[in-house]
């Protein structure tokens, strides 16, 4: 099917191009959400007509994402989970769980622009990255531990998750023949 955008998306196109698209992303997504109309003669002479205002309103909604893009970007925010001694943790954060992070914060941001590729599911520094417009994309870095001072450790770049971190012994100092007897040849005595 043929659409006319109303907005620049992603890996589509710029607003006002006729594009061909799958029906069911029409139907589904685009013409539901108002982003495309069908590209017929009619639809053409309305938005040739509604232009302007369309410019207009992207325009505002851009400088809108942008003036959220100048605070946001580059900041930290601190998630406390349940982890393991091993820094794992016990559920994960996801999309929705930024969302209540940065409204906590006083930030209205929408689940479908948060991108995270697969959930977080360590301790942890994670850059987590936002679309707040079709053309303004910003960085944040999630600060993921187990408590607040936990976080703020985290922060100034001590590692959580090493061995010494967690029992107190050196990692470098471990040699596989620590753990092993050099004089067992892995034989019982009885079956020599």
């Amino acid at each position: 099917m043929e659409v006319i955008l109303l907005e620049r998306i992603s890996k589509l196109g710029q607003m006002g191009e006729t594009v061909k698209v799958r029906d069911g992303f029409a139907r589904n997504y685009l013409l539901p959400l108002g982003k495309a109309l069908r590209a017929n003669a009619a639809n053409k002479a309305r938005f040739e007509s509604e232009r302007a205002t369309l410019e207009a309103r992207n325009l505002e909604r851009k400088s809108e994402a942008q003036k959220v893009a100048d605070v946001l970007d580059g900041k930290s925010f601190i998630v406390v989970r349940s982890a393991g001694e091993t820094g794992q943790l016990y559920g994960s954060v996801a999309a929705r769980d930024v969302v209540e992070v940065l409204a906590a914060e006083g930030f209205n941001i929408g689940r479908n622009q948060v991108h995270l590729n697969t959930p977080i599911k360590a301790i942890g520094l994670h850059k987590v990255e936002l679309q707040l417009h079709a053309e303004v994309e910003i960085n944040i870095e999630l600060n993921v531990a187990r408590s607040a001072e936990e976080a703020e450790r985290q922060a100034k770049g001590e590692e959580l998750t090493s061995v010494d971190a967690i029992y107190g012994v050196d990692e470098d100092a471990l040699r596989p023949e620590d753990f092993f007897d050099p004089e067992a040849d892995g034989l019982d005595e009885n079956e020599a």
